[in-house]
């Protein structure tokens, strides 16, 4: 059986397989979801990962992820 933690990486690349972030704790709320993650956005000029906890990708919401996670 899968954890929800888990089912959480599992339902985000399900919708968008290249997608790269991090996450600090094992909490799926949507809450957490839209103010916690730290989603990769790209590599600055001296080769630093940059990112923001600010969602860029429109096709992940939390209604899609845990809709995602509930099927697994």
């Amino acid at each position: 059986m899968m954890t929800d933690l888990q089912k959480f990486w599992k339902a985000l690349l399900n919708i968008k397989s290249d997608v790269e972030c991090t996450i600090a704790i094992n909490v799926m709320t949507e809450e957490y979801f839209n103010n916690n993650i730290e989603w990769k956005t790209g590599v600055d000029s001296n080769g630093i990962t940059t990112s923001t906890t600010t969602n860029p990708h429109s096709e992940l919401t939390w209604t899609k992820v845990k809709a995602e996670m509930d099927k697994l």
